[in-house]
């Protein structure tokens, strides 16, 4: 499965996940998302998948509890990603070979070193893509190829929720078909010539569509629909 591709649940994303933790020579990945955004105090990161098996919860919490206050911070204000050693290592090779592109954390609580990539989505967007291990290899080139990859894998998540949030088959063919059109550039005028609609009819599909998909007008309608699979 390619970078786009749409994915329908989270078996799906799970293989792009144990690519990218190849790619990183990491042992195992984590995905946490921001909930309680816009309440600063209430803010917590959750974990939305992993690899850690038996010890996900161990190491889950080891994590946050290390870290999770530092990494919540950091996405308010930068989108670096950041990097931390394991315990009992004074340096490491990862903060070396990505120097400036990179943000080192401070002390060494966890027994395995690995890096976080934030992702900046919006409210239930917001997260962390993270990969631990004990001899990962970075490079530039490699932690920006990474950093994309992160993002599209939040953006699936993202899309995921939201197709959940509407009814299945909530859109009918003539909405999609008009959301299709209008997203292709033309104007109520031309697809309803296309479609043999009236006009009125056109309008009142696009209406109850961006009504359908909660959106607060015909753009972002459009949007929304390529997001969640309805239109390409």
């Amino acid at each position: 499965m390619t970078i786009g591709q749409r994915v329908s649940s989270r078996s799906d994303i799970f293989p792009k996940l144990i690519n990218m933790q190849r790619a990183l020579n990491a042992r195992n990945f984590a995905v946490f998302r921001v909930s309680g955004s816009g309440l600063p105090n209430k803010r917590k990161l959750v974990c939305e998948m992993e690899n850690w098996g038996v010890s996900a919860a161990e190491h889950c919490g080891a994590f946050l509890q290390a870290y999770g206050d530092r990494l919540l911070n950091h996405i308010e204000l930068s989108l670096l990603p950041m990097i931390w050693k394991s315990r009992g290592h004074t340096e490491t090779r990862l903060s070396i070979k990505v120097s400036g592109m990179t943000v080192l954390l401070d002390g060494q609580q966890l027994s395995f070193e690995g890096i976080a990539f934030p992702v900046r989505l919006g409210a239930l967007g917001n997260g962390y893509v993270a990969f631990a291990g004990s001899a990962m290899d970075l490079s530039n080139d490699l932690v920006i190829d990474q950093h994309v990859r992160s993002c599209h894998v939040m953006m699936d998540l993202l899309a995921m929720d939201e197709r959940r949030s509407i009814p299945a088959e909530s859109l009918s063919e003539r909405e999609v078909a008009c959301l299709q059109l209008a997203g292709d550039g033309q104007i109520s005028e031309e697809i309803a010539e296309r479609l043999g609609l009236s006009v009125h009819t056109v309008n009142a599909y696009l209406g109850s569509a961006t009504i359908k998909l909660d959106a607060v007008n015909r753009i972002q309608a459009i949007a929304k629909a390529i997001r969640l699979g309805f239109i390409h």
